[in-house]
């Protein structure tokens, strides 16, 4: 590889440049040295250390000097004439500084030649210069830069498209390419963007479903495009993932002394502080300091002041990139990739181009032009809403930092305590989260954020209680003791020594399940485990689980650009067959589509794809994948001792039981059952019931379909909430067929981990609850403090409410008393 010498008039500024475009290589770029300062503590340039650092780096390939401005060329040009190898091949570049390094690094990390090294440099801007229709600047000896030798148009699969962590794999995937790559949304018709971009990237707005045009031109143009299509057909790794709804708050009839209540924004109802986090917790608050207010307007800066103002953008921004890196690199997990992507944000060349151009351009304060640069690209996320809207904390987050940079202030972060607290914040960016000791923080409560928030995602993961949607959390008393449930959402402000010991009692009480589900009279509910892949199953063993009531069977499809095979689905199945001996396992076939695309099922063109092609529909067009995994089912099933049971997903009409009844007596499946998830399904349930052996209830799709709300929209969580009465409504008339056809009808949607939905589940006629193996525990000591009249008496009450809030209180009122 050539070499590379950096001179700058700042050691910082230089370094930083370093850091940003070593990111985009790793360990396997060329060696770089830094020639910056003029002496301790002084900003300015030195020939003679020029020279040594063109000498540091020698190669026979040559060397490439990346200058910022003014006296740096002069100094660079004198050093040639200190150099002892007067054949050495150097170059001096005129390219920008920082693009110009960046993409200097990245050529020649992939053996590039010296001129193709520096006519990268000069061309760095190219693409920024295209895309905001701006004509190169007079006399600039800048290469037009390679045409687009390559093109692949490729859909998009994933469930959220292009946010932030794809765009952050697909960055970091380019930059292992001696490439120039860009991509452009087809649906959108807008001009490509560079790749290497990620907030370029973010703007393109391509969701699951859109075609994007990616163009490469270099030498490993057709290498950096099979990357792309790699990353985009196995959908960035995110088609496991499961999308289930947000956990609702249950009721309590312990009610709160006091607890900060939502304030309706632009009409929409509230339902008040979120539990997105299950736990309780005791401590006293400790408030996260505000961030940073908006720097206000001031006198333009004078063109002389503008270059150094600008630099400091540039190192203030690598500064963060760099602190944060730092922090990814201490902890692991979810936390590490949020934090990683939050520092490839902070680097954004895009990002940090536009607060630049303000200062250049407008004479902007560098801490101004941050901030409107900021401000311009989360206008766009807000407006393309879903997950992208999600990540406008990050990028608030971003600009606190760099802002703070600016000011020479601290940057934003966690109180520095050692006693235990309960965290009380406006928001926590993924940066805050990711740190948190739990061993110090007992709880977090958050005035915004969502059930998809990082908040809820890492205090999940840390197993912290949380509540978001808190409207008035930052009014609580700084120091004040309070209790937290992270599954109600209560929060109960200066509690009485009773309440507090009550509370700690909770926390220290481990509740386990004996693996026989009952109530106080010994009415039997089966207590099943949802499991997701045979890697839970020892969950689910570990919690006494009484059997399996949704085996989902999608892991083995995923991942694959065709169906996997007989023997891998039969190898899979067999698994988690093994693990339950004896025991009741409810196996859903393949439930593809809308939340769960796959590529060679699903497509991309669907218009509603949640009212689509997704379930048992996919086999109108694909019979023959679920002619194959029944086939495997069968075999597995019959290979092991589980009572194996086998239904299917997305129901809607009679005419569907009977067909999928007669395709698994065809391969010897005689335990045959259908998802309720429809309300059709849930009105005919008795006609369907008729032609099956068992039903279970999906309450998570069926209270999206029977309130016209979408499950994965934190903002409908008050309508996607299976207390509606509505949704109960439903659940009872399926389970009223379950009782006249003498079936068993179950429950295997979130419904049933809510302690005291679940005894309502029970009064409606549910035989069985399935649900997370973690829930097992608290379900089963619920129902056994209630006898099965107080369920059905309670459940009558509840199907009759006004509202869930009504709901919960009548349920709560019938099923408290006889647990004290």
């Amino acid at each position: 590889m050539i070499g590379i010498v950096v001179v700058s008039h700042s050691p910082r500024l230089a370094q930083a440049a370093v850091d940003l475009a070593v990111e985009m290589v790793g360990v396997n770029g060329p060696a770089i040295a830094i020639a910056a300062g003029a002496g301790a503590g002084v900003i300015g340039t030195d020939a003679s250390k020029v020279a040594e650092a063109i000498a540091e780096v020698s190669s026979p390939e040559g060397v490439l000097v990346m200058m910022d401005l003014g006296s740096a060329v002069m100094s660079a040009e004198m050093a040639l004439e200190f150099s002892d190898d007067p054949d050495l091949p150097v170059r001096l570049s005129s390219g920008p500084f920082v693009e110009g390094l960046m993409a200097a690094v990245v050529r020649a990390a992939g053996g590039a030649t010296l001129d193709e090294v520096e006519r990268e440099a000069r061309g760095a801007l190219r693409a920024k210069q295209i895309h905001l229709g701006d004509e190169d600047p007079a006399g600039l000896p800048v290469d037009s830069g390679p045409a687009a030798e390559h093109t692949i148009e490729v859909t998009l699969l994933n469930p959220d498209g292009l946010h932030a962590r794809p765009v952050s794999m697909l960055v970091t995937a380019i930059s292992a390419f001696e490439a120039t790559v860009t991509v452009a949304n087809l649906r959108t018709g807008r001009p490509p963007v560079p790749a290497n971009s990620p907030t370029a990237l973010l703007i393109v707005g391509a969701r699951k479903g859109d075609t994007i045009s990616v163009a490469a031109a270099g030498r490993q143009a057709v290498e950096a495009l099979e990357a792309v299509s790699e990353l985009v057909g196995k959908g960035f790794g995110e088609l496991a993932a499961a999308h289930a709804p947000a956990p609702r708050p249950a009721c309590s009839a312990s009610r709160p002394q006091a607890r900060p209540q939502a304030r309706p924004q632009g009409g929409a109802p509230s339902s008040g502080p979120l539990g997105v986090s299950p736990g309780f917790a005791v401590g006293p608050i400790v408030r996260m300091q505000e961030p940073v207010d908006e720097p206000g307007p001031a006198v333009a800066l004078p063109l002389r002041e503008r270059a150094a103002a600008a630099e400091r953008i540039v190192a203030a921004a690598a500064s963060v990139a760099l602190a944060l890196r730092d922090k990814a690199a201490r902890v692991s997990g979810a936390a590490r990739g949020i934090l990683e992507a939050t520092a490839l944000m902070a680097a954004d060349p895009g990002l940090i181009d536009a607060a630049v151009s303000r200062v250049t351009g407008q004479g902007h304060t560098p801490e101004r032009a941050v901030w409107a640069a900021v401000g311009e690209v989360t206008a766009v996320f807000k407006e393309q809403g879903g997950l992208l809207a999600e990540r406008v904390s990050d990028l608030h987050d971003v600009r606190n930092r760099i802002v703070s940079e600016l000011l020479g202030r601290p940057a934003p972060g966690l109180p520095d305590r050692v006693e235990p607290y309960v965290l009380v914040a406006r928001d926590l960016a993924p940066a805050d989260t990711a740190l948190i000791d739990p061993t110090v923080c007992r709880a977090i409560v958050t005035v915004e954020g969502g059930p998809t928030s990082h908040t809820a995602i890492l205090a999940r993961a840390l197993g912290l209680p949380a509540v978001v949607a808190a409207r008035d959390a930052m009014d609580l008393p700084e120091g004040s003791v309070v209790i937290v449930d992270g599954t109600t959402g209560e929060i109960v402000v200066a509690p009485t020594d009773e309440q507090v010991l009550r509370a700690e009692e909770q926390i220290r009480r481990v509740i386990t399940f004996d693996g026989a589900g009952r109530t106080r009279d010994g009415h039997r509910v089966q207590l099943l485990a949802n499991v997701a892949s045979p890697d839970s199953v020892a969950a689910a063993i570990e919690a006494n689980a009484e059997g399996v009531g949704l085996f989902r069977t999608e892991f083995c499809f995923l991942d694959h650009a065709e169906a996997p095979g007989l023997d891998e689905q039969v190898a899979a199945y067999r698994r988690v067959f093994a693990g339950f001996p004896g025991k009741k396992v409810t196996i859903r076939t393949l439930d593809a589509g809308a939340d769960k695309p796959l590529a060679f099922v699903t497509a991309a063109d669907e218009v509603n794809p949640a009212l689509g092609i997704r379930g048992y529909r996919t086999a109108w067009q694909r019979p023959e994948l679920l002619d194959t995994q029944l086939q495997a089912i069968a075999a597995a099933a019959a290979a092991e001792d589980a009572d194996v049971g086998v239904m299917a997903p997305m129901i809607a009409t009679v005419d569907e039981s009977v067909d999928f009844a007669a395709r698994c007596a065809a391969h010897g499946l005689h335990n045959v059952g259908v998802m309720i998830e429809t309300p059709a399904a849930a009105i005919t349930a008795g006609p369907i019931l008729e032609r099956v052996d068992f039903a279970s209830l999906g309450t998570n799709d069926l209270a999206q379909y029977t309130m016209a709300a979408d499950r994965l929209m934190g903002e409908l969580a008050l309508l996607n909430d299976p207390w509606q009465p509505a949704v109960l409504r439903m659940i009872r008339e399926a389970c009223q067929a379950g009782l006249a056809a003498g079936k068993p009808v179950g429950v295997c949607g979130e419904a049933a981990a809510d302690p005291m939905l679940a005894a309502i589940l029970v009064g409606l006629g549910a035989t069985s609850l399935s649900m997370s193996p973690r829930a097992l525990g608290g379900v089963a000591e619920f129902l056994r403090g209630v006898t099965v009249d107080q369920c059905r008496d309670a459940a009558l009450a509840a199907v009759a409410a006004g509202s869930a809030d009504a709901a919960r209180s009548a349920a709560a009122l019938l099923l408290e008393p006889t647990r004290a």
